[in-house]
C-alpha cells in the first residue's frame, strides 16, 4: 500500500519536479557549502600573509578545480551509510533526499551569515540520519511494529562510530595542534629568518613531505587516479617512502634557499593550501552533490524499471556508482566562482583568523562562565607546572618563544599578518597528518573540525592567547564547537520534521518548503548585505591614528559630527516614540544607542595602541586631550542610552501614554536640542571651530528651557497628575536631557579650548 496519496495523485511528474529541484538545491548547497569551508584552505594562508591574496586565491581554486575532476565516485554514507537501502521504497527515498537538501542549505547558510565556520560532514550525516528516522517511524507505525524495529532500517553502528569519531577529533587535533607547534617554536623560535638554511630546508623537508603524502593517500589514492606501481609502493612500503620524501624535499627546500634565496616557508604555505583545497573538493564534494545525484540515479533506476513508485525497491543504492565526470567539472566551476565572490566566505575565514591571531585587538566573542572556569583552570595548572620545571630550562624556554619587538604604525597594524609563516606551515601540515591517518584508519571525521581545531592548538602553544584575551578566545572556540554540535542537533531534527511534512503534504508540501527555504535565503542574503554595509558605513567612529594633538583634533571631529548627527536622531526618535507609544521605534532606538556604546567602548579600548603611536612631543597633550575626548563621548552615550530605556520600558511595561501637554513640552524641548545637535554637526563637519563659541552662550538658555518643564511638571503633579510612572519617567527624562546637554557643552568646551590653544601658535608663528 502506498504511504503518499499526494505523491501518487500526481504520479511520475513529481518525482521530475523533485529532480529538477535536487538540481537547483545542489547548485545553491555548493555555493553555501564553499561559502562555509573555504576556512579549511584559506585560513593559514591569509592570516600568514605569507602570498598574496590573489595568489592564495589562483592556488586554491585550481587545488579545488583538481579535486573536483579527481573525484571517483559518490559518499557511500549519502548511499548506505546511514539507512539500509533495501528496506525502502522510491517514493521514500526521494522524500529522505529532498528532506536533507532542504534542510542543509538553510543550516549551512544560516551559520554562513552568522561567519561561523560548522561542519558540512557533520550536516549532511545527522540530516539523513534524521529524514530516514523520520520515514521509519512511518513505516514502523503502519506495519504496527515498536521501536526496536528501528534497527532495521538505520545503520546504528555507523551512526555511533561517527560521533565518536567527531568527538576524538576535537580532542585529537587540538592536543597535537598545540605540541607540534611547541616543540616546533622551541626548535626554530619567532626569529626564525635569523636561523641557518638547514634549518629551515629540514623543516621545509618534514612539512612538504607530510603534504605530498597526505595528497597521494587522502586525495588521489582516494580518487583512484594513481594506480599501478606507484600506488602499490606506498601502500607496502610507507615508512620507505616517507624517509626518501623527507631526504628529497630537504635537499630541494636547501637548494632553493641557499642558491636561490627562496622563502622555503612560502612554498610550504602554498603546497598547503593547494593541497587542502584539492582534498576539500576531492572528498568534501560529495557532501553538496551526493544526495541529488544519488536522486538522479534513483529516479532513473525507477523510471526504467516499470515499477510503480510505492513498490520499487532501492536496494540498488547498495551497488557502488559513479559520478559523470561532467557533473564534477561543472561543480568545480561553481565551487571556485564562489570561492572568488562570496563575501560570506569571507567572514567565516575571519573569524578563524581572528580567533588564532597573536597580536591583541577585536575581540568578536564575550567570555561566559565556562570560558572563565578553562581559563582559570589552565592559568591554575599552568602554574603548577612551572614550579616543577627548573628556573634555567624555564629562562631558555622564555627566550625561544619571546616575540621580537618591532615598531608598527598604528596605521600599518591591519595590514600586519595574525601569526608567522611557522605556524602556518604547522597548521598545514599537522592538519595533512591528521586527516591522512584518520583516512587510513576508516575514520570519519571533519575536515572543519580538524583544521579548525589544528589552528587553535597551535595559536595555544605560540601564548597567543595570553592574560588580555585568553578568555575571550576560549568563548570563541566553545562557541564555535558548540556550533558544531547545535548543527547535528537541529539537523537531525530539522530533516525528520521536513520529511514528515513532505510525507503528508505531498507536493503541496513540497512547494510551500521550497518557497519558505528561497524566502528565507534570500531573507538571510539582505541582511548579510545590510550588516556589511553597516559595518562600512561612514556614520561608524573611527580610531584615532594620529600621532601629533593637531592630528588627533582633526579626526576626532569626524568622530563627534557624525556622533552627534546620530545622538540627535536617537533623541528624536525617543520623543517621537513615547509620543506614539511605539515599542518598535524605542526598540530599534534601543539597539542604536548600544551599538553607540559599544564603538565607543572600543575606542576607549585602542587607548593604550594610540598611546604608544604617538610623537614623543605630543604625548601629553594628545593622550589628555583624547582621554578627556572619549569620557565626555561616552558621558553622552550613557544619558542617550538611559532615556533611550527610559521610554522602551514604559511602553514595553504598557503603562500610560504621556499626557498631551507633556508631549507637546517635551517636542519643544527636541526642537531646542536639535538646533543645538545640527549647528554642532555643522561645525566639526565644515571645520568652522571658531563658531563653537556662538553654541556655547546659549548653555544658560538650554538650562533655563528644562528647568521651566521641570517646574511645570512639579505643578502638574501637585494639582493634576494622577499617573506615578509618568511623573517618574517624565522627571527622569527631563534630568537625564540635562545632562545631555551638559556632556555636549563639555564636549564643545574641551574641543574649542585644545583647537584654540594648538592654531594661535601656529597663526603667530605664521605672521612672524
Amino acid at each position: 500500500m502506498a504511504f503518499l496519496p499526494y505523491f501518487l495523485y500526481m504520479g511520475e511528474n513529481i518525482y521530475i519536479f523533485m529532480v529538477i529541484a535536487l538540481a537547483i538545491l545542489a547548485i545553491t548547497d555548493l555555493v553555501v557549502g564553499v561559502s562555509n569551508d573555504a576556512v579549511n584552505f584559506l585560513n593559514s594562508a591569509i592570516g600568514s600573509k605569507a602570498i598574496s591574496f590573489k595568489t592564495i586565491m589562483i592556488v586554491a581554486s585550481v587545488g579545488i578545480a583538481f579535486g573536483a575532476v579527481s573525484s571517483s565516485g559518490m559518499m557511500e554514507v549519502a548511499r548506505k551509510g546511514i539507512f539500509n537501502p533495501g528496506e525502502f521504497v522510491f517514493e521514500e527515498i526521494m522524500i529522505i533526499f529532498m528532506a536533507v537538501m532542504i534542510t542543509d542549505i538553510l543550516l549551512l547558510d544560516f551559520f554562513n551569515t552568522l561567519g561561523m565556520p560548522t561542519s558540512t560532514t557533520v550536516s549532511i550525516v545527522f540530516e539523513l540520519l534524521g529524514a530516514s528516522v523520520a520515514i521509519s517511524l512511518v513505516k514502523i507505525n503502519k506495519m504496527d511494529g515498536g521501536f526496536s524495529d528501528l534497527a532495521n532500517y538505520i545503520n546504528t553502528d555507523k551512526a555511533t562510530e561517527i560521533i565518536i569519531g567527531i568527538l576524538l577529533s576535537v580532542f585529537i587535533a587540538f592536543t597535537i595542534g598545540a605540541l607540534v607547534q611547541f616543540f616546533s617554536r622551541l626548535w626554530i623560535s619567532f626569529n626564525y629568518k635569523a636561523r641557518s638554511k638547514w634549518v629551515e630546508a629540514l623543516f621545509g623537508g618534514l612539512a612538504i613531505t607530510a603534504i605530498v603524502y597526505f595528497i597521494l593517500v587522502k586525495g588521489l589514492k582516494s580518487a583512484e587516479i594513481f594506480g599501478g606501481a606507484l600506488t602499490d609502493f606506498i601502500a607496502t612500503q610507507p615508512e620507505l617512502f616517507v624517509l626518501i620524501d623527507i631526504a628529497v624535499w630537504t635537499l630541494v627546500s636547501w637548494i632553493f634557499a641557499k642558491f636561490f634565496k627562496w622563502n622555503v616557508y612560502r612554498l610550504v604555505i602554498a603546497f598547503g593550501t593547494f593541497a587542502l583545497a584539492m582534498a576539500f573538493a576531492g572528498n568534501d564534494l560529495v557532501n553538496f552533490i551526493g544526495v541529488p545525484i544519488a536522486a538522479l540515479q534513483s529516479f532513473q533506476d525507477w523510471s526504467a524499471s516499470g515499477i510503480a513508485a510505492a513498490d520499487y525497491n532501492m536496494s540498488g543504492l547498495s551497488a557502488a556508482v559513479q559520478t559523470p565526470t561532467l557533473l564534477l567539472l561543472l561543480s568545480g566551476g561553481i565551487m571556485v566562482i564562489t570561492l572568488w565572490f562570496s563575501s560570506k566566505a569571507k567572514s567565516v575565514v575571519k573569524t578563524s583568523v581572528d580567533l588564532a591571531r597573536q597580536d591583541e585587538g577585536d575581540e568578536r566573542f564575550q567570555p561566559n562562565f565556562l570560558s572563565r572556569q578553562v581559563v582559570k583552570f589552565s592559568i591554575a595548572t599552568f602554574e603548577n607546572l612551572s614550579k616543577v620545571i627548573p628556573p634555567s630550562l624555564q629562562r631558555k624556554i622564555d627566550e625561544r618563544f619571546a616575540v621580537p619587538y618591532t615598531y608598527i604604525p598604528k596605521s600599518k597594524v591591519q595590514d600586519m599578518p595574525a601569526f608567522d609563516m611557522v605556524r602556518a606551515s604547522v597548521n598545514l601540515m599537522v592538519a595533512s597528518v591528521l586527516i591522512s591517518i584518520a583516512t587510513s584508519m576508516k575514520l570519519p571525521l571533519s575536515t572543519t573540525y580538524v583544521t579548525f581545531m589544528v589552528t587553535m592548538g597551535t595559536s595555544l602553544a605560540d601564548r597567543a592567547w595570553g592574560a588580555e584575551s585568553a578568555v575571550y578566545r576560549v568563548a570563541g572556540v566553545l562557541n564555535v564547537i558548540g556550533g558544531w554540535f547545535f548543527t547535528a542537533l537541529s539537523a537531525f531534527v530539522a530533516a525528520s520534521i521536513i520529511a514528515y511534512i513532505l510525507y503528508l503534504g505531498g507536493f503541496i508540501g513540497l512547494v510551500v518548503l521550497l518557497i519558505a527555504a528561497a524566502a528565507i535565503l534570500l531573507r538571510n542574503y539582505m541582511s548579510h548585505n545590510k550588516k556589511t554595509k553597516v559595518s562600512k558605513a561612514e556614520d561608524s567612529l573611527r580610531r584615532a591614528e594620529s600621532s601629533s594633538i593637531q592630528g588627533v583634533i582633526e579626526e576626532s571631529a569626524d568622530n563627534i559630527g557624525n556622533m552627534i548627527k546620530r545622538g540627535n536622531k536617537i533623541y528624536t526618535n525617543c520623543v517621537n516614540g513615547l509620543a506614539r507609544h511605539d515599542i518598535e521605534t524605542l526598540r530599534k532606538n534601543r539597539k542604536g544607542v548600544k551599538k553607540m556604546s559599544a564603538e565607543i567602548d572600543d575606542l576607549k579600548n585602542n587607548i593604550f595602541y594610540f598611546i604608544k603611536n604617538l610623537d614623543e612631543s605630543s604625548v601629553g597633550g594628545a593622550s589628555n586631550f583624547y582621554i578627556s575626548l572619549l569620557g565626555h563621548l561616552q558621558d553622552f552615550s550613557q544619558s542617550l542610552e538611559y532615556i533611550s530605556t527610559l521610554g522602551y520600558k514604559h511602553v514595553h511595561n504598557n503603562h500610560k501614554k504621556l499626557k498631551y501637554t507633556q508631549i507637546k513640552e517635551l517636542k519643544e524641548l527636541d526642537v531646542a536640542l536639535e538646533q543645538l545637535f545640527n549647528g554642532t554637526q555643522e561645525i566639526f563637519q565644515t571645520r568652522t571651530f571658531e563658531k563653537i563659541q556662538t553654541i556655547l552662550i546659549r548653555r544658560d538658555e538650554l538650562f533655563d528651557l528644562v528647568s521651566e518643564k521641570i517646574e511645570k511638571q512639579v505643578a502638574r503633579t501637585r494639582t493634576e497628575e494622577s499617573s506615578p510612572k509618568n511623573t517618574t519617567l517624565y522627571f527622569s527624562f527631563l534630568t537625564e536631557s540635562k545632562d545631555l546637554v551638559k556632556s555636549t557643552m563639555k564636549l564643545l568646551e574641551l574641543y574649542y579650548s585644545e583647537h584654540d590653544s594648538t592654531v594661535e601658535p601656529a597663526r603667530i608663528e605664521k605672521q612672524n
